[in-house]
C-alpha cells in the first residue's frame, strides 16, 4: 500500500470516529508526565437526561458546602474505571436511575488536570430516588421543568442543558462515545488542514517509515488544544504568528483507564485548521488585508510535510468538517 494511501486511511479512521493506537508522541513529552487519576489530573463526567416532556434529570445536593441545591447527576472518575462506567454510577447513585449513554455533547477542559466530559444519556432502569434514599451521594432526584424556580449549585448546567436540548432536536455531531484504547499521557492527535485557493486542502504529516499525523502531549500550563500550536511552532516556527491555530472540534476519544497510571492518559482526536491571519499590521500599525494564501506555509523543520489530499471523496468530508464544524465540542475554561 502507498504511503498516500495509508496517510488517507489514518484520516478515514479519525473522521469515522474510530481511534487507532497511540504508539509515539511528536511533541511535548519532554513537559509531560503520565496521567494518574488523583495525583496529577481528575476527569468529571456529567450527565444530561430527559424524559417524553422534555424535562432533565436533576440531583439536590447532599454535600454541606451546596446542601440542598440542585445539579445534572456528575462527580468525579474513579480510579479503574471508564468513562461511560462513571456516567452509570454517578447516575444510579445520585439518582436511583440506571442509564445508557447516547453520546458525549461536551468536553470542557483546564489543562489536562483538569477535564469534564458532559454526556447526552437516557434511561434504562432503576426508579426515580426519593427523600426516603437520602444518603451522602444526594438528598433525592427530581424532574425539572426548566421553569419552575430553582435553587442551583451553579447555572453553568443551564449552558450543559441548552446543550442537550439542541442535539436531541437536531443533532449536528455524529453519536461520538470512547472508543476503549488506552493512552498514557493526555494527547491530541491531529488531522491539521491548510484550505487553500480553490479549496485546495493539505494535511500536515510528520514524517517517518510511514508518515503519520502528528500527536502532541497536553502541557499543565495551558489549554489541552495548546498542543496544536506546539506542533506549528515545532513545524514553521517564522510562520507561526502570521496563522490562527484553531482546533475545530473532536472526531472523537480514546481513553481505557482500567490500570492506574498506566492507562489514565486519554487521546482526543481533532480536526485542527491552520488560517492565515488576513488583518496584519503594516510598519505603521495599521491594518494591512492580505489576500487569500494559495498554498500553505512553508515547512521548516524536515521532521513534518504537507500532504494535498487529492482523493475526491475524502477532500470533500474534511471540507464540509472545516466549514460546519460538525463535531463534538471542546471548550477551554481558563
Amino acid at each position: 500500500m502507498t504511503s498516500e494511501r495509508l496517510v488517507e486511511e489514518q484520516v478515514e479512521r479519525l473522521l469515522s470516529g474510530q481511534g487507532s493506537e497511540v504508539s509515539v508522541c511528536d511533541v511535548g513529552m519532554d513537559q509531560s508526565k503520565p496521567a494518574a487519576l488523583r495525583k496529577n489530573i481528575t476527569y468529571i463526567v456529567g450527565a444530561v437526561i430527559f424524559n417524553e416532556k422534555e424535562e432533565v434529570l436533576m440531583v439536590q445536593e447532599a454535600k454541606p458546602d451546596c446542601y440542598k441545591q440542585w445539579y445534572l447527576p456528575a462527580g468525579r472518575v474513579e480510579v479503574g474505571e471508564s468513562l461511560e462506567e462513571a456516567v452509570r454510577r454517578e447516575v444510579k447513585e445520585e439518582a436511583g436511575f440506571d442509564c445508557q449513554p447516547i453520546t458525549m455533547l461536551l468536553i470542557q477542559e483546564q489543562g489536562p488536570q483538569w477535564i469534564r466530559f458532559i454526556f447526552l444519556a437516557r434511561i434504562s432502569g432503576g426508579s426515580l430516588k426519593s427523600l426516603d434514599a437520602a444518603d451522602q451521594e444526594s438528598l433525592q432526584a427530581a424532574w425539572w421543568d426548566r421553569q419552575t424556580p430553582l435553587p442551583l449549585r451553579g447555572r453553568d448546567i443551564l449552558r450543559l442543558i441548552e446543550h442537550g436540548l439542541k442535539y436531541r432536536r437536531n443533532p449536528w455531531h455524529p453519536l461520538t462515545l470512547p472508543v476503549d484504547l488506552s493512552c498514557r499521557h493526555v494527547v491530541q492527535r491531529m488531522v491539521l488542514v491548510f484550505v487553500g485557493a480553490e479549496d485546495h486542502i493539505w494535511i500536515l504529516l510528520v514524517r517517518a517509515s510511514v508518515p503519520h499525523l502528528p500527536t502532541a502531549a497536553a502541557v499543565k500550563t495551558h489549554a489541552v488544544t495548546w498542543a496544536a500550536n506546539m506542533v506549528v511552532q515545532d513545524a514553521m516556527p517564522a510562520s507561526y504568528y502570521d496563522h490562527d491555530v484553531t482546533t475545530l472540534g473532536v472526531f472523537g476519544l480514546q481513553h481505557n483507564g482500567r490500570q492506574h497510571g498506566r492507562t489514565d492518559g486519554v487521546c482526543f482526536n481533532t480536526l485542527v485548521a491552520l488560517v492565515p491571519d488576513r488583518a496584519q499590521r503594516d510598519e505603521d500599525g495599521l491594518k494591512a488585508e492580505l489576500p487569500p494564501a494559495g498554498r500553505p506555509p512553508p515547512i521548516e523543520n524536515p521532521r513534518y510535510v504537507w500532504f494535498q489530499v487529492e482523493n475526491p471523496d475524502l477532500r470533500e468530508k474534511l471540507l464540509e468538517k472545516t466549514k460546519n464544524t460538525s463535531l463534538l465540542p471542546i471548550h477551554s475554561l481558563y
